[in-house]
């Protein structure tokens, strides 16, 4: 088991070295965070394809509204994964929570990939795929905040902006390879095949990969201590909660300002550019592709940057450039590939900043006894609430001529993340890092 409090030498500003161990631990925890982003953005991407297979419909915008409807719901069911395992993971450990999670996401991928459609079977064919997008959002409730707290927890003190830059590294991962799967899918098959049967393709290749993550899992390390899950109940977790129910309220907003600008430019942006805008497909799963490329290698810059400094005055910085940064989406009023190109890729650096902080940041807020349960609820309401309904807002505010709506709509949730995190830290003060 290993023990998270570590031996560093912070007055001489040299970085701890990471044993074998928690470099293995954080591929572990990484490859976990690339394969839900790679399954939740492959349906986002695929909604065109999909809604019409699941939810057909006269009118090709009404099936892929639908289908984002049910991109939705998985986002509905966080807040239960968050309550559920977050707690198991404060009372039980955390490797055995960030097993299961990955073992539901892989099995439910599978089933995705395979189901029968409206035509085969009918209105059951909408809900399986209902159902598995429930059980994804129950898993992906706790994934992608527990495995960074877990991260964060196994590192040396310090090192949490190595922890921000490398598991962010690891998520748009995720991103990119969705975006170039089905990019690949599409230019390789054409879009006829793709609306047929294609689209089952980069689900395949998702299911695949599940398992082999569920496998390097197996031997991830420990940070809670015996003692520490021996001292913990679920009332004492949930009473630790309700404590810090300010650092909750900020953690939900600090999520859901990232998030709705997140899931705006990789799923609501490229779909609204094919189905509104009726781009190219092809040529849109290429930018959205150059898109992952930069998230990618700017996350790896970041690790490098930002270790050993305040998270705390990088994330402030960061989140206030996103303010007048996600009006640039107003430039994409008209049909033009140029003009969703420069949309999509002027925006991804404040985007990057923005998506590689803000866990670990939320982390930080948390105490370690009821961090996983804290952390998880508020990332899942943050993420129901804002990033879930983002791509439909966005599509639906454009079919109504109002797409000004939303980039203000962001801009105040990213407002309201910095106060709401500036009043829990003063109340609360912070718990991991400075």
């Amino acid at each position: 088991m290993t023990d998270t409090v570590v031996k560093t030498d912070l007055e001489s500003g040299r970085k701890s070295r990471l044993s074998p161990e928690i470099r293995r631990g954080l591929l572990g925890l990484g490859l976990g965070n690339t394969l839900e982003w790679y399954d939740w953005m492959v349906f986002g991407l695929l909604s065109a394809f999909i809604g019409p297979k699941f939810f057909p419909s006269q009118d090709p915008v009404a099936a892929t509204l639908s289908a984002l409807a049910v991109f939705a719901v998985g986002f509905a069911f966080r807040p239960l994964g968050g309550i559920l395992l977050g707690t198991f993971a404060d009372r039980i450990g955390r490797r055995r929570v960030m097993l299961w999670s990955i073992m539901m996401m892989a099995v439910t991928t599978l089933i995705i990939a395979v189901s029968p459609t409206y035509d085969q079977i009918g209105p059951a064919a909408g809900v399986i795929l209902l159902v598995c997008r429930i059980v994804q959002g129950i898993s992906t409730g706790v994934e992608a905040p527990l495995s960074t707290a877990h991260a964060v927890e196994l590192v040396p003190e310090g090192r949490e902006g190595f922890v921000a830059g490398i598991i962010s590294f690891y998520v748009n991962a995720g991103i990119l390879l969705a975006s170039l799967v089905s990019y690949l899918c599409s230019l390789m098959l054409g879009g006829s095949v793709m609306a047929d049967w294609g689209w089952r393709v980069p689900f395949v290749v998702g299911a695949a990969f599940g398992f082999v993550v569920v496998y390097l899992r197996r031997t991830l390390p420990e940070t809670m201590k015996p003692e520490e899950l021996a001292n913990n109940s679920a009332k004492t977790v949930w009473g630790g909660v309700r404590k810090h129910w300010l650092s909750v309220l900020a953690i939900t907003f600090v999520v859901g300002a990232a998030q709705a600008y997140n899931y705006a430019w990789n799923t609501g942006l490229p779909t609204a550019a094919r189905t509104g805008f009726k781009e190219d497909a092809t040529a849109v799963f290429a930018l959205t592709t150059v898109l992952g490329v930069v998230l990618v290698a700017g996350s790896l810059i970041i690790s490098k940057v930002a270790d050993g400094k305040s998270m705390s005055k990088w994330f402030l910085i960061t989140r206030a450039l996103a303010i007048p940064s996600v009006f640039l989406m107003l430039m994409y009023v008209k049909p033009g590939i140029a003009g969703f190109a420069a949309v999509l890729l002027g925006g991804s650096v404040v985007l990057v900043l923005n998506m590689t902080l803000y866990n670990v940041v939320t982390s930080s807020l948390m105490p370690k006894g009821c961090r996983g349960a804290g952390t998880a609820l508020g990332y899942g309401l943050g993420v129901a609430l804002f990033g879930g309904t983002a791509s439909y807002l966005l599509v639906w505010l454009q079919s109504l001529n109002a797409s000004w709506i939303f980039p203000v709509y962001v801009a105040v949730l990213s407002a309201l993340s910095i106060v709401f995190y500036l009043l829990a830290r003063q109340k609360n003060g912070i718990f991991i890092g400075r």
